[in-house]
């Protein structure tokens, strides 16, 4: 069941339209996956005619270009320069660039990280640091709701290299004080890597701003890009020094010269580049990016901590417990609630087309966008109770999903 009824008191329902999956699915998922942009079809079908009509020439008419193109509609939302922004097809890949680009060989053997950090950045921390780099987490002290970011800022030391760190947190939406802790790294000489996937496009992000070494998101999730659309963000300082050991030729100064040698970097985003880029998922992001751009993300914002509250306040009068902050400046777009049999609940609600998902240790992440109506909102929480009360979770017993 879903409404689209349109509210006039939120001029935003308005965007429903252009979004074919709201006429059949309550979708509160965009924590996850951002619903698609009807201008997709457009988009990917110009991507075939210019494949299939222009052939090689499609390189020199825009394909070569189009990564800093769509890094430049991604700068404008997170408040970076134009020609700063590269794109890339994950957040594993972005991360393992900017760790090929340090020497560990020098007396800064330590690098810090947050409990909360997703696991998939972890394992690309633990794959690439060499043997002899401490690898210093702090730990969350309420169950994995925050993470204490004095303890983090404690943690900082001289030693320190790297602070690679989420934004917001990925199973509770717990925004950190990151400008607290890029000011204490880069008082003592370390460089931080923002992880904003969480936060870029329902939290207002300013990089310039926050002075972050090197920022990344996707545009997946809250920018409705689809997949493949991973950006990040470099400071200009780092533009004209930093040399990643993940490299290619789309990073060279003159990639068609085809030379065998040192590799000459360009002084701008494709200095982060490397081989063939996805075309076909740039195509696919721009209409998500165009539409939050319209937006805006201050006024999503609005629109998210108003929803986000009347989530809670209806998840607790029901019993359940909330394992996302409370404190609205604290919280980003997902609400996480752990009603009892959390994971079986789940299951039930995506087969009654409310579509949600699961994490292990947390619950049932919950996250209106800005074109969800309130009764949307208020639906899920009444299904859920209706789940729990009439048993209709124990269809689901016993049967484990290898994605939740």
């Amino acid at each position: 069941m879903t409404t689209n009824t349109p509210n006039l008191q939120d001029p935003l329902l308005a965007w429903r339209d252009e979004f074919p999956i709201l006429s059949t699915t309550t979708y509160l998922i965009n924590n996850s996956l951002g619903a698609m942009p009807r201008a997709v079809y457009d988009n990917l079908q110009a991507y075939a005619d210019m494949w299939a009509g222009r052939g090689i020439r499609s390189w020199g008419e825009g394909w070569w270009d189009m990564n800093i193109e769509i890094g430049n509609q991604v700068a404008g939302i997170i408040g970076a320069p134009p020609s700063s922004v590269s794109m890339h097809q994950n957040v594993s890949l972005a991360q393992g660039i900017l760790l090929s680009g340090f020497d560990y060989d020098g007396p800064r053997n330590k690098v810090v990280i947050e409990g909360g950090i997703f696991p998939s950045v972890y394992y690309v921390l633990r794959g690439m640091l060499p043997p002899h780099i401490e690898l210093h987490m702090v730990a969350s002290e309420d169950g994995g709701i925050s993470v204490p970011v004095d303890k983090i800022i404690d943690a900082i030391d001289e030693r320190t290299l790297l602070v690679p760190i989420s934004h917001v947190l990925f199973r509770s939406a717990y925004i950190l004080d990151v400008k607290a802790i890029i000011e204490k790294a880069h008082a003592v000489g370390a460089v931080v890597i923002l992880d904003g996937y969480h936060a870029a496009g329902i939290v207002p992000v300013d990089v310039t701003d926050l002075n972050v070494d090197f920022y990344l998101g996707g545009v997946l999730k809250w920018m409705c890009g689809g997949p493949g659309g991973v950006f990040l963000y470099t400071r200009e300082d780092y533009l004209r020094t930093f040399e990643p050991g993940l490299t290619g030729w789309m990073a060279h100064q003159r990639p068609f010269d085809f030379e065998v040698g040192e590799l000459d970097f360009r002084d701008d985003a494709f200095r982060l580049l490397n081989g063939t880029p996805a075309i076909p998922s740039l195509y696919a992001n721009r209409p998500g990016i165009e539409i939050i751009a319209q937006v805006s993300v201050e006024q999503i914002r609005q629109k998210s901590m108003r929803q986000t509250a009347m989530l809670i306040e209806l998840a607790e009068a029901a019993g359940y417990d909330v394992n996302s902050p409370c404190d609205p400046d604290e919280r980003g777009g997902t609400v996480t609630i752990n009603p009892p049999h959390a994971y079986e609940v789940s299951r039930e609600l995506i087969a009654r087309n409310i579509l949600i998902d699961y994490r292990s240790g947390a619950g049932i992440r919950v996250s209106p966008h800005f074109y969800n109506s309130d009764d949307e909102v208020r639906q899920v929480i009444v299904e859920i109770q209706a789940i729990v009360d009439s048993d209709a979770w124990q269809k689901h017993a016993g049967r484990r999903s290898f994605v939740t």
